[in-house]
């Protein structure tokens, strides 16, 4: 059968690839075109974006590129009309996806939705809109079910990914050498893989180096930058980088200052100590005040329902707070807490398997 998937991000990517390797496994006639990057691409089929063209964040972002997103929405929307899929499967990319949902289902195509939206955030009354052209819906979270339920929309908890991932994880035991690092105890620095992320956040990161000697600090990197990208940060600052390799830097790391999104749930299930950052748009920022429902962003504490890891926001997002909250996490009371509390958030989160999961329910569905 004919899959079409559309993954906006890098952790979109991420899972879309561990779909359709559950996919060929389920459907040994699998074929695959896709929104989405180089995982996805190595799984084979046709890449047709690329969603480092297609990531932009916060509001105002999203208002200065409309031509290129809606040259982007065009574009997908004719090449899945040309290929004609038995089922279209959106991850997560919302802004972007229910858009191409709602086309697909007013042209007969079945709507998988993997990841789902986080309607739970704001603007709940989207779960309506999502009932009508959302066919199947994969949800991650554990909350999620009991939420969509309130809503009348039954939907599938397959558990979450990333347990997937990090259950094929290799440690490498040459990292350190392998990338000129010393013995030294590591801070990992992950600013994220998004340009306005990389821009806001990394020079604070970078900012505290010097105030913690004992440690060296290493830059998860992005593919999708050069070297030279980062130097521009990193000046003459001891910091090292590391492309492509954040789950061997999480498994050599002893703390770890993360940009929100998904790797902070992937730094707690490394049982990385950290502190999790976030800076937006100051327009941006006041609309999400306004219209956000939930008393935490990072990953971690919505599905534990408390503070877990601390999460530094907009201009609380400073080097003097930066660095008194990474203290705490490298060291002490704080540190021994947190590391307790990953083995509760690990009980919670269950065991590996989403990706098959997910598979077999959409292919069961087709036939």
């Amino acid at each position: 059968m004919k899959y079409y998937l559309v993954a906006g991000e890098a952790s979109g990517d991420l899972h879309g690839a561990n779909l359709m390797k559950a996919l060929k496994l389920e459907d040994p006639t699998a074929t695959f075109r896709y929104f989405g990057g180089d995982k996805m691409q190595a799984e084979g089929g046709e890449l047709v974006k690329h969603y480092a063209d297609m990531a932009f964040m916060g509001f105002t972002e999203v208002l200065f590129n409309l031509r290129t997103i809606f040259k982007n929405l065009k574009a997908c929307k004719a090449d899945i009309l040309a290929y004609r899929p038995e089922a279209l499967i959106l991850i997560d990319f919302p802004g972007f996806n229910l858009k191409i949902a709602e086309f697909a289902k007013q042209q007969g195509i079945k709507v998988c939705y993997y990841i789902s939206p986080k309607v739970w955030a704001w603007n709940q009354k989207r779960v309506l809109k999502i009932k009508r052209i959302v066919d199947q819906m994969f949800c991650i979270l554990p909350f999620e079910v009991s939420f969509y339920k309130e809503w009348g929309m039954e939907v599938n908890y397959v558990g979450n990914p990333l347990l997937d991932e990090i259950g094929q994880f290799v440690p490498n035991p040459n990292f350190r050498a392998d990338n000129q690092l010393s013995d030294k105890p590591i801070v990992a620095l992950l600013p994220g893989s998004r340009k306005q992320e990389i821009e806001r956040l990394l020079p604070d990161m970078l900012a505290v180096v010097s105030q913690f000697s004992d440690y060296q600090f290493v830059i998860g990197a992005a593919p999708t930058f050069s070297e030279q990208y980062y130097q521009q940060y990193i000046n003459e600052r001891p910091a090292n980088l590391v492309f492509s390799q954040t789950y061997q830097l999480l498994h050599h790391a002893h703390a770890a200052l993360v940009a929100s999104g998904t790797a902070t749930l992937e730094t707690a299930l490394f049982k990385v100590p950290q502190v999790v950052l976030y800076r937006g748009g100051n327009v941006s920022v006041a609309i999400a005040r306004l219209l956000v429902k939930i008393r935490f962003i990072a990953l971690v504490n919505l599905i534990m329902d408390r503070e877990v890891v601390k999460e530094l926001i907009q201009e609380d997002c400073n080097v003097a707070l930066i660095a008194k909250n990474l203290k705490l996490v490298t060291e002490g009371e704080g540190r021994v807490k947190m590391l307790a509390d990953y083995e509760e958030l690990a009980i919670k989160m269950g065991s590996a398997g989403a990706s098959q999961r997910t598979a077999k329910l959409i292919v069961d569905a087709l036939k």
